[in-house]
């Protein structure tokens, strides 16, 4: 299998940048594979300072006089390797499997779960072995034919910031099309989305845009692309015939919130084109966290305007056994109902997945 890395196109200096890593590091391995080889060509033509490591494992020492500035060069270090476990996680419920394409994201939410997951290696990864993890993909398929198999690729990253560099998304969209019980979905901050326009996907791929008010971008999502950006990208997936989908998280509850929420859904209504929203999807998450979470983030963003008040909020216990906090009740339907209104009055066939 063959993709192309793709060269970033000539950009406005008012729109959000492509990401181009400071450091990379590459596991001897990933050069046996021509996506290796190519990702090594255009780190040279840029000049980027590059060295070969034993193991991912084994980066330690990152430019930095302190934690925090260790962690910041963390997010602009790229490690290009090989995926050697084959054996997918599960992702429920929005897919029955993840599909390793990538580790880490070059973004900045100051709330991300990928803070406490990703712990102290907060660097990115991707993986050049693609058609081994996609003969793993077709596997997994075969395994449950004929039910339809969903296999979700930003678990732990977001591709889509990664694609100028990897082309795997392509490699998996293409792959994905020919599988008639096989569905590949993935969700992204980012609006580089052209390189996905003219591949052919057979409607088996959903491509979901993480959205929100602008506020919430502009205050805790730094280094992703901004509103106009994502709703402008999603107009032209939606063009180029991809199903679509939203994830509208985490929802937070900020002075001015309804005009925030409401001009998100009435935006998207006006930009999507009218074959897009019959078959669209919604999922409203909630902004919640845990004590862990919550301390890691103070010492990342030690500036965030980001809530994190434990006695304003409903303490729940999570699924990997710790407590998380969540918004009261009477807080959080007020959220669910605004938002959820909103979405059915301007797009009334929309499925609504999940609120949480």
């Amino acid at each position: 299998m063959t993709s192309t890395i793709l060269e970033p196109p000539v950009r406005s200096s008012k729109e959000t940048a492509l990401f181009v890593p400071e450091l990379v590091y590459f596991e001897p391995a990933a050069l046996d594979y021509p996506k290796g080889q190519r990702i090594l060509s255009w780190v040279k033509e840029r000049n980027l300072p590059y060295q070969m490591t034993t193991s991912h494992n084994r980066i330690t020492n990152l430019p930095g006089d302190t934690e925090l500035e260790q962690y910041k060069t963390a997010k602009r270090t790229l490690v290009v390797g090989i995926r050697k476990t084959l054996k997918f996680n599960t992702s429920k419920p929005s897919a029955e499997y993840a599909m390793p394409l990538a580790t880490g994201c070059m973004g900045h939410c100051h709330y991300c779960y990928l803070q406490t997951t990703l712990g102290a290696k907060p660097y990115i990864r991707v993986y050049v072995n693609m058609d081994d993890i996609l003969n793993a993909t077709r596997q997994y398929i075969e395994e449950r034919s004929p039910e339809i198999t969903r296999f979700e690729a930003a678990c732990t990253s977001d591709p889509i910031g990664l694609e100028h560099l990897t082309g795997s998304l392509a490699d998996a969209i293409t792959f994905m099309a020919d599988q008639p019980f096989g569905r590949l979905r993935f969700v992204t901050k980012f609006h580089h989305v052209d390189s996905l326009l003219p591949l052919r996907h057979n409607g088996n791929t959903r491509i979901r845009f993480s959205v929100n008010a602008d506020y919430v971008i502009r205050n805790f999502e730094p280094a992703t692309s901004r509103f106009h950006e994502r709703i402008e990208a999603a107009g032209k997936i939606g063009r180029a015939g991809y199903p679509l989908g939203f994830i509208i998280a985490p929802i937070i509850w900020f002075d001015g919130w309804q005009e925030g929420y409401g001009e998100l859904i009435s935006k998207l209504a006006e930009t999507l084109p009218p074959d897009a929203t019959q078959d669209l999807t919604f999922e409203l998450i909630q902004h919640r966290f845990t004590k862990t979470a919550k301390t890691i983030i103070e010492k990342r963003y030690p500036k965030s305007k980001l809530e994190m008040d434990e006695a304003k909020r409903k303490k729940k216990w999570g699924r990997w056994g710790q407590h998380k906090y969540v918004y009261p009740d009477e807080q959080a339907e007020a959220l669910r109902e605004f938002i959820t209104e909103r979405i059915f009055e301007h797009f009334p066939q929309a499925k609504l997945e999940y609120f949480t």
